[in-house]
């Protein structure tokens, strides 16, 4: 254990040299080698930027879905690409080739990434990238070219639009009122299997251009290259010395959202043109230093601090307080598990949200509750009562998993795992009206589901047969550890919001609490199962009974069963795994044990040059948002010390290892608290 310590050690201290050119709010590199790139989003899109000049790999459409075929499930939306652009000096096409000083920079704090380069001696170049956090709906890039030399410049935006789209019908038009010219680029199309009408506008922007000055605007040109490919372009002398600065905008919106996503697109493009830039903009960082008001300090450790600060970025590009949508594990950084929401979000994202931002965790509980009677449905449909919630949830709210998958069928503490997030977000707001119209209601339904799931024993227990653990590699079993705490933890729950409200509990919610079976081995240790015998398993499963379930509280116990599973744990396990073990060795005063976990849970899995998180040491995908839940628990409910109690947020024995000064916690609950933790 002391040798792999050591050896993370060294890794930090390479990675902490590597690093040290950047700050905690920005992280920078000149290195495009096995580079995976960090996503800009606002809740609504996330847009994906490449290594390459101008190029954007892929946008994602939040909650927007299709087939992913004829006999498929539902997949979420790669939309039209708006974020390539090409850029001529002198009649040569700027690529990745031909350029120099090439870098890029993610700036958490204003939420841009920024490229810059030089092009021979003609030139230097830099642009920002914005998923606006204002227009939730629309991109921004905001471009500077400085001439070096007297050049010739021509530059192209396109709208290009995947080939899984159906008849796409591309245009470019002149819309006028008064006086207000504004060009309009666009291209309306069918989603895969046509469930959706998808639609792009874009134009360019010349900042410093006031209206009626339409003359002093370079002449756009259109190419359609084809219905799939939309072009519109400019060419401008600039004169050595001379800046040009303008911009190039875009909105997407589909029948998903708007009856008429072509004008709603439209609008918001227009909307970002004859805004100012600067007011523009400024909507923008003053709705993210707001999202910042909530936010984590370490001191003594920048490289920490970067991974922290990141995770948090990325929680809160994906979710919106003003949207009642969920967030996926990989975010809007790619189409990875077709965009659905699992327990991912509850159990993982949804607890450091809750802290943070209680607005955006509302939208979160918001998103299950409005699908309750879908839920209904399939509870009835299996033979149960109350609400059985789909392993994987897209709009519909129906099962989305692909029926060859055993987890849709029998992966059912999904359904325990909501009700907690709804308890707890009431235990943090202590909104009784949310309560009583969506907490409540959600609640009392899920207790009814597990008292009909659970199956009584012939000596008075209960047991929950035949499902699929959070450990997904023992499939079919009974009494699983995890499924059956959580289903003990809603029942429990049930009582107490019961009683919040002034109302009678089923009685039967007690009953079947008290007497569901946890089985044991002989020396105490907490068994996955009922038959687990030893074998290796996919992610913490038992230990979540003592985090976040506090099922198993007696400290000799919670070891006995830290001990045991650590080593049992997958080496090709998903990033959020060894989090629990981090956050549990932290509350037992642990801090070494901690960050040891606390490091192994997410450094494997950082990808160059940004630090993005995939799923596994192994995958490439970005983001992992799963995962930044987890290492973002271990800081919060771990070193910090934070407990949600029936008196909210509590803190109690923080600690912290030895490689930070200091912890500071701000904007914590609904007053907004501030935690200090000093070594």
């Amino acid at each position: 254990m002391k040798k792999i310590h050591l050896i993370l050690v060294l890794f930090l201290s390479i990675t902490t040299i590597v690093m040290s050119q950047n700050d905690g709010w920005n992280i920078s590199t000149t290195n495009t080698k096995n580079y995976t790139g960090i996503v800009m989003a606002n809740g609504r899109i996330g847009i994906l930027p490449s290594e390459k000049p101008f190029q954007t790999k892929q946008i994602i459409l939040n909650n927007v879905y299709d087939k992913e075929s004829i006999l498929g499930v539902s997949k979420i939306l790669q939309g039209m690409n708006f974020g390539n652009l090409e850029l001529e000096i002198d009649g040569e096409k700027i690529t990745e080739n031909n350029i120099t000083n090439w870098s890029q920079t993610l700036n958490m704090k204003e939420a841009y990434f920024n490229t810059s380069f030089t092009f021979k001696d003609k030139a230097k170049i830099s642009y920002k990238i914005y998923a606006l956090r204002n227009v939730p709906y629309s991109g921004y890039v905001d471009i500077k070219i400085e001439a070096t030399k007297d050049i010739s410049l021509k530059v192209t935006g396109i709208i290009e639009t995947p080939k899984e789209y159906k008849n796409p019908i591309s245009s470019y038009r002149i819309l006028r009122d008064n006086e207000v010219t504004m060009p309009i680029l666009q291209t309306v199309a069918k989603s895969r299997l046509e469930r959706h009408t998808v639609a792009t506008t874009a134009t360019f922007i010349w900042h410093g251009i006031k209206n009626g000055d339409e003359h002093l605007r370079p002449e756009l040109t259109n190419q359609k290259v084809s219905e799939y490919n939309n072009q519109l372009s400019f060419k401008k002398e600039i004169k050595k010395g001379k800046f040009l600065d303008f911009a190039w905008t875009a909105a997407e919106c589909s029948t998903q959202d708007f009856n008429d996503p072509q004008s709603e697109s439209e609008r918001f493009v227009i909307f970002n043109l004859l805004t100012p830039k600067a007011d523009l903009l400024k909507q923008h960082t003053d709705l993210w230093s707001k999202l910042w008001q909530s936010d984590i300090i370490i001191e003594g450790d920048l490289q920490s601090q970067q991974d922290v600060r990141l995770a948090l970025y990325h929680l809160y590009s994906f979710g919106r307080s003003d949207s009642n949508l969920s967030i996926a594990p990989m975010g809007l950084s790619s189409q990875n598990y077709n965009g659905h929401i699992f327990w991912d979000t509850e159990l993982w994202m949804y607890p450091p949200l809750l802290l943070l931002h209680q607005d955006i965790a509302r939208s979160l509980v918001n998103y299950r509750s409005d699908r309750i009677e879908k839920a209904k449905q399939k509870a009835i449909n299996f033979g149960y009562k109350g609400a059985m919630f789909p392993w994987e949830s897209d709009d519909t709210g129906e099962e989305a998993t692909p029926a060859w998958a055993l987890t849709g069928t029998f992966e059912h503490h999904i359904t325990a795992d909501i009700a907690i997030a709804f308890w707890n977000y009431y235990r943090v707001t202590k909104d009784e009206k949310w309560l009583k119209e969506r907490g409540y209601p959600m609640i009392k339904e899920v207790a009814d589901y597990w008292v009909s799931r659970s199956a009584k024993n012939t000596d008075g227990s209960y047991s929950i047969k035949n499902v699929v653990g959070a450990n997904e590699f023992a499939p079919n079993v009974d009494d699983n550890a995890f499924t059956n705490g959580s289903a003990i933890t809603a029942l429990q729950y049930a009582v107490l919001s019961a009683n919040e409200l002034g109302l009678t509990p089923d009685p039967l919610w007690n009953d079947v609490a008290k007497h569901i079976k946890i089985y044991k081995f002989p020396d105490g240790t907490t068994m996955e199962h009922s038959k687990y015998n030893g074998a290796i398993i996919k992610q913490a499963d038992v230990n979540l009974l003592t985090f976040p379930l506090d099922i198993v509280n007696d400290k000799a116990n919670i070891l006995k069963d830290l001990k045991y599973y650590e080593p049992k744990l997958a080496k090709e396990g998903p990033a959020m795994g060894k989090s629990v073990f981090a956050v549990i060795y932290a509350r037992l005063g642990d801090s070494e044990n901690a960050f040891r976990l606390f490091k192994e849970s997410y450094i494997p899995n950082k990808r160059p040059p940004f630090g993005a998180l995939s799923e596994t040491a192994t995958g490439h995908e970005p983001y992992f948002a799963t995962g930044a839940g987890g290492m973002l628990q271990t800081v919060l409910f771990g070193f910090g010390g934070l407990h949600l109690t029936e008196n909210g947020i509590e803190q109690k024995n923080p600690i912290l290892p030895k490689e930070w000064t200091s912890l500071t916690l701000k904007g914590i609950g609904i007053d907004k608290k501030e935690y200090i933790i000093k070594n």
